[in-house]
């Protein structure tokens, strides 16, 4: 029998979950939740939502919380997700920075997919970048950071074998220069691509972002509908505080920052350019 979610539980763990994820979970989230959540509560072996709350706040080892994350987050997305970005990438962000590595001799690129899901974004980019450079890419410093908040997800990327599926988007040639049929057949990535990405867990709603160096390009598509304006506008910041001058900020084409929480110059649909 289904553990009922209560008005109090429900704006309990809604409220604890905005305050450690950022992730604004409105009315029309509570069947979502009460029905993932079920599960766990029997594994838990509680027989009440409120339990299960003064678990979350008590339990020392963090996989309450990590199990939590989770479960409510939606992780749906596949490879060459809208394109348009990645063809901007190489029409004009890419040629831009080859540009200036002529006149400066810094062939660095610094790339983060913040909030990569299950691992199709990043590795695309890395696709893109190997078509772009070809022949030049050996002389070039790349580093692609994929992150995301839930260890789930990055499990999956980290083992790089998705479905056909997952593919169906994904131009001709990448799928036959960059991925090898399984026995199961499922299609896993290359190790040229796969060693190109550096995944790790972490947690957009960190006061801070502990990183030496700033990005070039910043990917954080589809993870800020989940936010609120005071909590997206605060994280726009932190992005803008570790984007390189004249580096780039994609956000997913249903997400728009208004004038007053961007800092960055819109640049066109989804895309942000950091000016100075």
């Amino acid at each position: 029998m289904a553990i009922a979610l209560s008005d109090k539980e429900f704006r309990l763990i809604r409220d604890f979950v905005y305050e450690r994820f950022g992730i604004n979970l409105t009315e029309q989230k509570r069947p979502l939740m009460a029905g993932r959540l079920q599960s766990v509560l029997q594994k838990l072996r509680l027989t009440s939502f409120k339990a299960y709350y003064d678990y979350l706040l008590q339990e020392p080892g963090g996989e309450g919380l990590t199990t939590l994350v989770n479960r409510i987050s939606t992780n749906h997305t596949f490879f060459y997700r809208e394109p348009a970005h990645f063809e901007f990438l190489q029409q004009e962000v890419l040629p831009k920075h080859m540009e200036s590595a002529k006149r400066t001799g810094n062939k660095k690129l610094r790339i983060w997919c913040a909030g990569c899901s299950s691992g199709e974004e990043p590795y695309t980019l890395s696709m893109v970048l190997r078509e772009y450079l070809r022949g030049e890419l050996d002389s070039w410093d790349i580093g692609i950071l994929a992150t995301d908040i839930s260890g789930r997800v990055l499990q999956i990327a980290q083992h790089g074998i998705y479905t056909e599926d997952s593919l169906s988007h994904l131009p001709k040639p990448y799928r036959q220069r960059y991925f090898k049929r399984t026995e199961a057949g499922s299609w896993a990535v290359v190790d040229s691509i796969k060693g190109m990405v550096v995944f790790r867990k972490f947690n957009l709603m960190r006061r801070t972002f502990p990183f030496n160096g700033k990005f070039d390009v910043i990917f954080c598509r589809n993870v800020m509908i989940y936010f609120d304006k005071a909590t997206r506008s605060a994280l726009v910041e932190r992005f803008y505080k570790c984007t390189e001058r004249g580096g780039y900020l994609f956000v997913g084409h249903s997400e728009t920052l208004g004038r007053g929480e961007c800092f960055y110059e819109y640049r066109k649909p989804a895309t942000y350019r950091k000016e100075h």
